[in-house]
């Protein structure tokens, strides 16, 4: 029997407001709107549900959706349970889904059913089908969306969601794994980064520190963060929706970013919180230059602008500060940090191309090859240490023993640490590509591009591109006597390799360059594209 002074679950976030105040708004979608008391209700009867699939703690599910309602009702769902919530890339193929479902132990895989446009029910299916561990598959359909957000379950056992509202949450350990973030490195397959209980809860709690001077409370009224990143993500997942419903502020949803939909619902909903990559400042910026609209309405409300994912230019925030009259916030974090480690914060003036200072409970330094720290100003791999830091990469020990040497997690990048302790991000160790602020990795679309019949060797690199900072671009040799057109190969990688990955470049050569290790020379490549 657990000891219940050692217990916490971080879905007793909805528990908590839905006893304080269950009337009070959570989650926006449309004409969705679902009060804290129906939220906690909602979960309830999917944690029910998968209770009666035999489905308990350490269990692993699998949540495949866009911003959509729910994702909130099945997230808090699983984790009520004692399960662990294993979220999925929307833009996955049916093989990216097949690997993340036997990579997890996934029992069980949730999926919205999506739209011709974003077949996401059909590529799970494929996968569902082909992995035989993964007992149960459960569709979320559209047509229910407007009246109870519940799904539907499809496996030859029939289980309905018209359980009790009534569940007592299961009494997780701090330690006790919430959710697996899959994350990748520069060699082999994408890694699951295990996430406590604690890991989510501490980094909760430090971002609404962090954010919570910069959001007016005098008014004593419910403030209101708009979501646009995807909730799979990590920064989608903890420093929007699970810290502000922490905090009892209302969410809204948006599936699908774009600025004229972004900025109305800005007006509409107002929004007083907003997290953006910096490709989603430009394109609002871009929007307003060409129609000329007034933003006035959105600056009325409008507190706390944060951006990450990638390094903000100077420009576009000072175009974006001056068009919305609010102060832009730059941080940095990884999967394996919960995300947040750093951030510019509020008590302290910005200094544009920094990350800002860590947060609270988290401690950074930047170190050499010996793991000695180095001088400020020099430049140095950023590690960080804190309850943030997750527990590990899934059933990778040797990984996660190399990611922890001598008790700092190792990020990979490098940094620059400034005499006032403002931190700078200015390269990457890791060969990755950073594209729209999506992390993008080519040893895994290297893998995969070589499975092409015509292919006989490949490099993927990041090039400079003026909207999205990095474009994917493929170096391929053909095997001899084959032929193979741009547009033929482009068309080949989008139906293997998620939208937001597949290479929009390609050149084709007789040769690549090589290493003395008999590595393929990347370093050339990139240097004849600067």
């Amino acid at each position: 029997m657990q000891n219940s002074a050692t217990t916490l679950n971080l879905a007793s976030i909805i528990s908590h407001h839905a006893r304080l105040a269950p009337e009070k708004e959570a989650i926006v979608w449309e004409n969705v709107r679902l009060t804290f008391g129906a939220l906690d209700k909602l979960s309830n009867r999917v944690a029910n549900a998968l209770v009666e699939m035999g489905i308990g703690h350490g269990d692993k599910v699998a949540l495949n959706c866009t911003n959509l309602p729910y994702f909130p009702v099945v997230y808090y769902g699983i984790m009520k349970a004692g399960a662990v919530v294993v979220p999925l890339c929307v833009l996955f193929k049916a093989g990216e889904i097949e690997y993340h479902l036997r990579d997890s132990d996934a029992n069980a895989v949730f999926v919205f059913e999506g739209s011709e446009e974003l077949p996401m029910l059909l590529s799970t299916k494929a996968a569902f089908d082909r992995v035989e561990t993964c007992e149960h598959l459960v569709v979320m359909t559209a047509d229910r969306m407007g009246q109870s957000p519940l799904p539907e379950h499809k496996t030859l056992t029939q289980i309905t969601f018209d359980k009790s509202e009534d569940f007592e949450i299961y009494p997780t350990r701090p330690d006790d794994t919430c959710a697996i973030l899959y994350t990748s490195g520069t060699t082999g397959q994408p890694k699951g980064a295990e996430l406590t209980h604690l890991n989510l809860m501490s980094n909760v709690t430090s971002t609404w520190l962090t954010h919570m001077p910069m959001l007016d409370f005098t008014d004593f009224q419910q403030k209101t963060c708009l979501i646009t990143l995807p909730l799979f993500h990590t920064t989608g997942q903890t420093v929007q929706m699970n810290t502000n419903l922490f905090g009892g502020n209302r969410v809204v949803l948006l599936p699908r970013f774009d600025p004229k939909q972004t900025l109305d619902t800005m007006i509409s909903e107002k929004v007083n919180f907003w997290v953006g990559v910096p490709t989603m400042y430009w394109a609002l910026l871009n929007y307003i230059d060409e129609t000329g609209c007034d933003v006035s309405r959105v600056a009325e409300n409008m507190k706390v602008c944060t951006s990450g994912g990638a390094p903000m230019p100077v420009e576009v925030m000072q175009r974006f500060e001056e068009a919305f009259g609010v102060r832009v916030f730059e941080g940095y974090g990884l999967s394996e940090t919960s995300p947040l480690a750093t951030f510019n914060h509020f008590e302290r003036p910005s200094k544009p191309g920094t990350v800002g200072t860590p947060i609270f409970g988290v401690e950074v330094k930047c170190v050499d090859d010996k793991d000695t720290e180095v001088k400020r100003g020099i430049r140095g791999e950023v590690v960080i240490r804190g309850n943030n830091i997750m527990k590990g990469y899934y059933k990778r020990p040797e990984a996660t023993a190399e990611a922890f040497r001598n008790g700092w997690f190792h990020t990979g990048d490098i940094g620059i640490m400034d005499d006032e302790g403002y931190l700078s991000i200015v390269d990457r160790k890791k060969d990755m590509i950073l594209r729209g602020g999506y992390n993008v990795y080519p040893r895994q679309l290297e893998e995969v591009i070589i499975t092409h019949p015509s292919v006989s060797l490949c490099a993927v690199i990041g090039v400079p591109d003026d909207r999205l900072g990095e474009e994917v671009k493929a170096f391929v040799v053909l095997k001899q006597g084959q032929e193979l057109t741009r547009e033929e190969f482009i068309a080949w990688c989008k139906s293997q390799i998620a939208s937001n990955k597949y290479p929009r470049h390609v050149e084709f050569r007789d040769a690549l360059p090589i290493g003395n290790t008999g590595k393929i020379f990347k370093r050339a490549l990139k240097e004849e594209v600067k």
